[in-house]
């Protein structure tokens, strides 16, 4: 499974989502802020060209584009990390305000049904598309992930 299929099995609406919650103060503050508007093609990068974006990016994700799908999961990402240090602190996941340290043995603190509970935790403090985004993206990213975690509505 690639960055892209997670998009993907998530769908649209989640992407739109995702793409509304992110914070052009954070991308300046992470030097995204550029080659995010560089990627988009866009000539003024703010929520109204994200949102008008989003048909675009679902295009390039739909063909399978995972360097743009790093460049908006970075994005996305930046853009919550209070959300990110809530859910490695639930789980016990040593980091530094967020980040992993370089190498990072992370894959032994996912036990079982880390998945479920975290979305048992946190959905409602944090927005579910963005959370849901984060806990398969971790999943994919440390656990190696094949299977896409959604949960039942």
């Amino acid at each position: 499974m690639q960055l892209c299929d997670i998009f993907l099995r998530l769908g649209a609406e989640n992407l739109q989502l995702n793409l509304k919650t992110i914070s052009m103060g954070r991308l300046k503050t992470y030097q995204l802020f550029d080659r995010l508007k560089t990627r988009l093609h866009v000539a003024k990068l703010n929520s109204e060209s994200l949102r008008k974006a989003a048909p675009r990016v679902w295009i390039r994700l739909e063909e399978h584009d995972d360097e743009f799908a790093t460049d908006i999961s970075q994005a996305i990402l930046v853009s919550h990390l209070d959300m990110i240090k809530a859910v490695l602190d639930h789980l016990g996941v040593p980091h530094e305000d967020g980040f992993f340290a370089k190498d990072a043995e992370v894959a032994g603190y996912l036990k079982d049904g880390w998945r479920e509970s975290t979305w048992e935790k946190f959905h409602a403090t944090f927005p579910p598309a963005a959370l849901l985004f984060y806990i398969n993206h971790l999943a994919w990213e440390i656990a190696k992930a094949e299977d896409v975690f959604a949960p039942a509505a």
